[in-house]
């Protein structure tokens, strides 16, 4: 059981430390997400691994009619909705095809890019640890903090924070760069 004043890690490491192709995805997801080292993949696909072992243990009942089971899926399918992982209409099979990246975009990193409040991912995580952010009128410093699907439209800059000025230099620069993005929808058409 191990000492109770050491905790014990809650991720896995990689078995072969050295294998190419391992490497050269977690360098390209890192670089995508502007993470600041592999442990936040590892740790992300850890997750991802409880996860999908819970949903194949439910899959994989014989008497799946039983209430307690039925309640368990349903648990598991309520609690990674509110998590804003899986979408409203997601059945239980729809949470094996989830990878890494669907995990690390529900970071409070992720959501604040995504929201337009930075211009990069890397940008974003600076805002996060600087105390430019809050959710729900809490400061949170943590680029880790992982945003439920009610708090995400409650992120905003901190009211002390000089980027709450709309003229703020960084502020023109974000704006400016999200007025240049263009958009390909699903036909490939650009907007």
């Amino acid at each position: 059981m191990g000492h109770p004043k050491f905790s014990r890690p809650k991720f896995d490491t990689p078995k072969h430390p050295w294998k190419k192709a391992r490497i050269d995805e977690e360098h390209d997801i890192s670089a995508r997400h502007g993470l600041k080292n592999m442990k936040e993949i590892w740790k992300a696909r850890s997750q991802l691994r409880r996860i999908r072992q819970q949903a194949m243990k439910l899959i994989g009942r014989v008497d799946a009619s039983h209430v307690h089971w039925i309640r368990e899926k349903d648990d598991l399918l309520r609690s990674l909705i509110r998590k804003g992982v899986l979408s409203e209409e997601s059945a239980i099979d729809d949470i094996l095809s989830l990878g890494v990246e669907d995990i690390l975009n529900r970071r409070l990193q992720a959501r604040v890019y995504a929201k337009g409040l930075a211009s990069s991912m890397k940008q974003a995580r600076q805002l996060v640890t600087h105390g430019h952010i809050t959710v729900a009128e809490q400061k949170v410093t943590i680029p880790s903090y992982s945003v439920s699907r009610e708090e995400e439209d409650l992120i905003a800059y901190h009211p002390s924070s000089k980027l709450n000025d709309e003229n703020h230099v960084l502020r023109e620069i974000i704006e400016g760069r999200a007025s240049e993005a263009t958009y390909e929808d699903e036909d490939g058409d650009v907007e």
